[in-house]
Formats: structure tokens, sequence, C-alpha cells
């Protein structure tokens, strides 16, 4: 109503409730239209969804079936692109809570809120931290160390064959191992 009144005009001769109403009408529906999306999308997305809207309903009428993309498409003169933008767009239309019960038909998800099915720890992921975090470390050592690693962990050979492969003995093995692996220890600890 201020607007309406802020931007009304006597001089046009256009009675005020001629002018205020439509101006009024418009501003409800374009706040409504750009604060009730759940997600931001753009203004032109916003009313392509609701001309798709119309047009698959019309659509559905006269095939008695949904429409195809190609043919909304064509219903509505535009690229099929452009058809599955505004098709996509309004998915952000509404948003389900995480706590909300599955659908009904979903037996695999009985009883359980979306949000208990997602975001569980990964245990890939903290490997491959752990293995980023590591490679410097690695890359530090010398290379006799990075040898020994490599037969240990690599070739998964035992310290006797290790020691056998470089001329030292099992028990040397086994101290290069504690130390190597003390430092490496110690060395993801300070990254962490």
């Amino acid at each position: 109503l201020i607007k309406a009144i802020d931007r009304y005009d006597p001089a046009r001769g256009t009675p005020f409730s001629a002018f205020a109403v439509p101006y009024i009408v418009g501003e409800i529906k374009r706040f409504s239209r750009d604060t009730s999306w759940a997600v931001h999308v753009p203004r032109r997305l916003q009313e392509l969804r609701i001309d798709l809207a119309r047009a698959r309903e019309k659509l559905a009428h006269e095939l008695n079936r949904a429409p195809t993309t190609s043919e909304l498409a064509r219903h509505l003169e535009m690229d099929e692109e452009d058809v599955i933008e505004g098709l996509y767009a309004g998915n952000g239309y509404s948003a389900d809570s995480l706590d909300a019960p599955p659908e009904e038909g979903h037996a695999q998800t009985a009883g359980a809120a979306l949000a208990a099915r997602l975001g569980g720890e990964d245990p890939d992921l903290e490997k491959a931290e752990n293995v980023q975090a590591l490679k410097p470390l690695l890359d530090g050592l010398e290379e006799r160390d990075r040898q020994i690693l490599h037969l240990r962990f690599g070739a998964e050979m035992t310290q006797t064959q290790i020691g056998e492969a470089l001329g030292i003995s099992q028990m040397q093995v086994s101290r290069l191992l504690t130390r190597i692996l003390a430092e490496l220890r110690e060395g993801m600890l300070e990254v962490n």
C-alpha cells in the first residue's frame, strides 16, 4: 500500500483504487514467489516452473499420460534443455525435513528418518586423508627406510625375509621398523 501511495500519480487521471489494487496484488505475489522457495532460484526459473506445471496438467489431460520433456518443450515452444532446467529448479520449491518420516513404500527405510540414514562416517575418506598426510613424511625418509616399509607393508614380507633380502638380522629389521613407525606416528600427530 505504501509503495502504491508513493508511486501513484494523480495527474494521470486514474482513480487511486484502479492503480493500487493491481499494484498491491502484484507485490503480494512477488513477495510470496520470492520468499516461499526453500532454495533461492532465479525469478525466470520460478516463472518457468509455473508454466511447466500448467503445461504438464494440460498435456496430461489431453494425452491421458504424463507428458515427456520433448512434448513439454514443443508445447511451450522452448528448448528441451530449458525445460529440464525448469524441472530441476522446481525441486527447490519445497524441501523435506531431515527428521521427516520416510515415504510409504520404501521398505529399506521403514521407520528411519532421512537424517538417520545420511552422514555416516566414511572409513575410506579417513584412509585417504591419512595417506595424503603420510605421503610427505614417507618422502622425507631415507631410501633404506622406505625400502624396509615397502617390503614389510607393500610386499608383505616377514621380518626374517626382509633381513635376508637386506643382509641384516631379523632383530635389526624389528628395531628399524619400530624406529621408522615411531617417527611416522610422531609426524602424523604433528600434522593432525
